[in-house]
């Protein structure tokens, strides 16, 4: 049995592009995943949300990175890769604003093209 310190990272992120009616789906985010844990050896994990808000509402994703006993990494290494995957989701997937969270801080990253 392997045991290590637990850090995990949510990526946050809506569907709904921001200039458009268009609404990715959950496989653009899978292939967009895809692409960067075959790139970097890593894995993530992909789970379909809705977000509740103020007269409205929207769905997205979560996108998880834990800190994997067979495959250990520092939380920097973590966190650091969280923050860049959620930067490329933020600019395929045409958002405003990505949430990154993790047991201590929560980032919000910015589209400044949007």
């Amino acid at each position: 049995m392997k045991i290590l310190k637990s850090y995990n990272v949510q990526i946050w992120v809506g569907l709904k592009d921001q200039y458009s009616d268009k609404i990715y789906s959950i496989e653009d985010v899978r292939k967009i995943c895809d692409e960067w844990v075959n790139n970097i050896k890593d894995c993530v994990i992909i789970t379909a949300i809705e977000f509740r808000y103020v007269d409205g509402d929207e769905v997205g994703v979560i996108v998880r990175y834990i800190n994997y006993p067979r495959f250990p990494r520092t939380r920097k290494i973590i966190r650091n890769r969280a923050l860049k995957l959620a930067g490329i989701l933020m600019t395929e997937l045409r958002q405003y604003k990505v949430t990154v969270t993790t047991p201590y801080k929560s980032y919000m990253l910015e589209n400044p093209f949007l």
